[in-house]
């Protein structure tokens, strides 16, 4: 399933209902593909490939994370780097949106060879990012550790400090306090906002993916009192009726590293077709598609993951009535945080967590009840929304460049 052409297929059903043309966004900027080695520890060079692309950069340079993950490749880059530039644009943070990749199981890899792969794509890309050009970030299976090793090759590369290149570092390099955990609290304020609008209490939930942003997710959800009904990773399927324990899920996880074998709950066939309120897919992309959005009992589908619902899947949720809070809003606590940081790195100044995280509740809350009121001028669903309000605030930026001719700001 080509997750690009999901992706354009979403902004040709925007450009139909704003009825303005769209291409300028149909193609990134940028697209830097590398071929680099590697030294394994036994000696033996394997050779990996990566990707760094600028999808679009009127509002400011481009920002996205990094991932290592096996099914990487171009067109689901591309796809991200799409979804970053509107996910900036809908938070109204002043950036463009960028994404990059290595194709690797890192699971198999020592530290050393991952240290040694990080670096290397580094060298790779540097020409092409910068701190006021394209800023990285951790994704999928990449954390503070390799953004520190990253940043390290880059100053080495170029000879000085450059702390505002990468966000997601360690505290000690400059990182921010809060961001390893702001995508999961950024979703966690959206999800208690729609809750509040809908007078929806006592909800039942279950998440589909249980690394750093499904775990966060669960456990902030958790502290506050919610039920959670349904967890899972890439080992197996957990339902409890009654909630699952999630500070022992969370032990259990750290300790084993996946759920499966954990006794708090029972193994089912899939998240997706237990009896629940709320669903929550904090995996993959393309997760929910038309193969299983039957199976789907919930009232509300609250995205953390990047794409995981076809518009297959999301024309049948439509019909089924069911809301699906979008991704592009409900997983930008991340890179609002991340800008944050950046914002930290350039002055030389850093903010209290307590701050940190005020300032993220109100770009937040700011941008839910922007999506809601754009949703409701176009009579339309919140993707929809949220895709008019980034799209609109991206035009308006080419316009005054010169870029685009005849649009609705000329």
């Amino acid at each position: 399933m080509n997750v690009f052409e999901n992706a354009m297929k979403q902004l040709d059903n925007v450009a139909r209902i704003i009825n303005v043309d769209l291409s300028i966004l149909k193609q990134p900027e940028r697209i830097c593909e590398v071929y680099f080695p590697v030294e394994m520890d036994n000696k033996e060079i394997k050779y990996y490939k990566g990707y760094r692309v600028r999808y679009n950069t009127a509002r400011g340079p481009a920002k996205g994370g990094i991932r290592f993950h096996p099914n990487v490749n171009r067109e689901e880059v591309m796809a991200l780097a799409f979804w970053m530039t509107l996910k900036n644009a809908v938070v109204n943070i002043p950036y463009g949106g960028g994404k990059g990749g290595i194709v690797v199981n890192p699971k198999v890899l020592s530290e050393t060879e991952l240290e040694r792969l990080s670096r290397n794509y580094i060298r790779a890309i540097h020409d092409v990012i910068g701190a006021r050009i394209d800023i990285p970030a951790p994704d999928v299976y990449t954390n503070p550790k390799i953004m520190a090793w990253m940043l390290d090759e880059y100053e080495t590369i170029k000879g000085r400090h450059e702390k505002a290149l990468i966000t997601g570092k360690p505290i000690s390099l400059g990182g921010s306090l809060g961001r390893i955990y702001s995508t999961s609290l950024g979703a966690v304020i959206i999800t208690e906002q729609y809750l509040k609008k809908h007078n929806i209490s006592n909800p039942r939930i279950a998440i589909q993916g249980f690394g750093n942003a499904g775990l966060n997710y669960a456990k902030f959800m958790y502290e506050k009192g919610y039920s959670i009904v349904g967890i899972s990773d890439s080992s197996t399927n957990l339902y409890n009726p009654n909630g699952i324990n999630i500070e022992k899920a969370i032990a259990y996880k750290i300790k084993n590293k996946h759920l499966k074998g954990f006794d708090g709950a029972k193994e089912v066939e899939s998240i997706f077709t237990l009896n629940t309120d709320i669903i929550v897919p904090a995996a993959l992309e393309n997760q929910i598609t038309k193969e299983n959005v039957d199976d789907i009992n919930a009232h509300v589908v609250v995205e953390i993951a990047n794409g995981p619902t076809t518009p297959e899947a999301d024309n049948v949720l439509r019909e089924k009535g069911i809301d699906v809070i979008p991704d592009i809003l409900t997983n930008a606590g991340g890179v609002t945080v991340s800008y944050l940081e950046w914002v930290q790195n350039l002055q030389g100044y850093y903010w209290k967590e307590e701050e940190i995280n005020s300032r993220l509740k109100e770009i937040m809350i700011n941008a839910f009840n922007e999506v809601i009121k754009t949703s409701e001028e176009i009579n339309s669903t919140l993707r929809e929304g949220a895709f008019v309000l980034g799209i609109k605030r991206i035009l308006e930026a080419e316009t005054y460049r010169g870029r685009v001719r005849n649009g609705p700001y000329s």
